[in-house]
C-alpha cells in the first residue's frame, strides 16, 4: 500500500561507512521515489548518535578497519536497527556495512570483533588452514547473477575487500547470486551476499543502486508493496551494456 508519509532512508554513520560512495544508494532511492510523485526523506545519522527505529530502508557502506569496528560499536549499543528491522523495516549493507551486520568480523591487528547480529554470516580474512597464504585482496569488476526467487537482471559492481564471509549453520536466508566474474564472498560456493528477510548484504560497490536500479525497486516495493514502473535514464542501460560488452570481451 502506497503510504502518504515520505519514506524515511536512513544513511547509518556515513563518515565511517561511506569510504566508496555507497551514500549514492540514498540518492538513487530518493530519486526513484520521487520520479513516482512520491515523498522521500535522507535521514543521515552521523557517528556517536543513536539510530533511529523509525526509519524504513537502512542503508549502510564501505569504510576501513578502525571506523568499522566504531560502527558496530556504536550499533550494538543501542540495538535501534534490529528493532527497525524486526518492525518491518528494510536494510541494505555494502562491503563493511555487510560484515558488521553479521555475527563477527576482523579488524586490521587480526582481532575478531562482534557484528550486529542481524544476520547469521562470519567474516574472515580467510577460511583456510592458519598456516596456508592469506587469499590476495578482491579488488576489480564483480559481475553477479542473483538468485532466480528475487527476479533481478544481472547485477554489475565493484568490489575491494580483504574479507571473505559466509553463512552460519542454521542461516535461513538465500544468497544474492552467484559470482560470474570476480570474487564477491570468497567460498566455494561463488556466491556474492545474502538475502534474509528484508535484509540485503553485498560486496557490490558502485554505488550498486545506481548501477542495478531493479535492485533499487526490490527495496522499495518491500517497503511500498508493487510500484509503478519507471524507464529511467536511457544512460543506464546504455552504460549497463557497454560493460557487459566489456567484460565479455575480456
Amino acid at each position: 500500500m502506497i503510504r502518504p508519509s515520505a519514506t524515511r532512508i536512513a544513511l547509518i554513520y556515513p563518515e565511517l561507512l561511506g569510504t566508496y560512495g555507497d551514500g549514492g544508494n540514498a540518492i538513487v532511492l530518493a530519486q526513484r521515489l520521487r520520479w513516482r510523485g512520491l515523498r522521500a526523506e535522507i535521514v543521515e545519522v552521523p557517528a556517536g548518535e543513536v539510530v533511529p527505529a523509525d526509519c524504513d530502508i537502512y542503508l549502510l557502506g564501505g569504510g576501513e578497519d578502525e571506523p568499522q569496528v566504531l560502527a558496530a560499536d556504536g550499533m550494538r549499543r543501542n540495538r535501534s536497527l534490529l528493532r527497525a528491522v524486526s518492525g518491518g523495516a528494510a536494510v541494505l549493507a555494502v562491503c563493511a556495512g555487510y560484515q558488521v551486520i553479521g555475527a563477527t568480523f576482523p579488524a586490521g591487528n587480526g582481532q575478531i570483533h562482534d557484528g550486529v547480529n542481524l544476520i547469521d554470516v562470519e567474516t574472515r580474512r580467510s577460511f583456510e588452514p592458519p598456516d596456508a597464504p592469506p587469499p590476495p585482496r578482491a579488488v576489480g569488476d564483480i559481475v553477479v547473477e542473483p538468485s532466480p526467487q528475487l527476479g533481478l537482471p544481472t547485477l554489475y559492481g565493484y568490489e575491494n575487500h580483504g574479507g571473505r564471509t559466509r553463512p552460519l549453520p542454521g542461516f535461513r536466508g538465500i544468497p544474492l547470486g552467484t559470482v560470474r566474474v570476480g570474487v564477491g564472498d570468497g567460498t566455494p560456493a561463488r556466491t556474492d551476499g545474502v538475502v534474509d528477510g528484508k535484509v540485503i548484504g553485498t560486496y557490490l560497490h558502485g554505488p550498486v543502486l545506481a548501477q542495478n536500479p531493479a535492485l533499487a525497486d526490490l527495496l522499495l516495493t518491500w517497503v511500498h508493496g508493487p510500484l509503478a514502473p519507471l524507464d529511467g535514464p536511457r544512460e543506464v542501460g546504455i552504460l549497463r551494456d557497454a560493460r557487459a560488452h566489456a567484460l565479455a570481451e575480456g
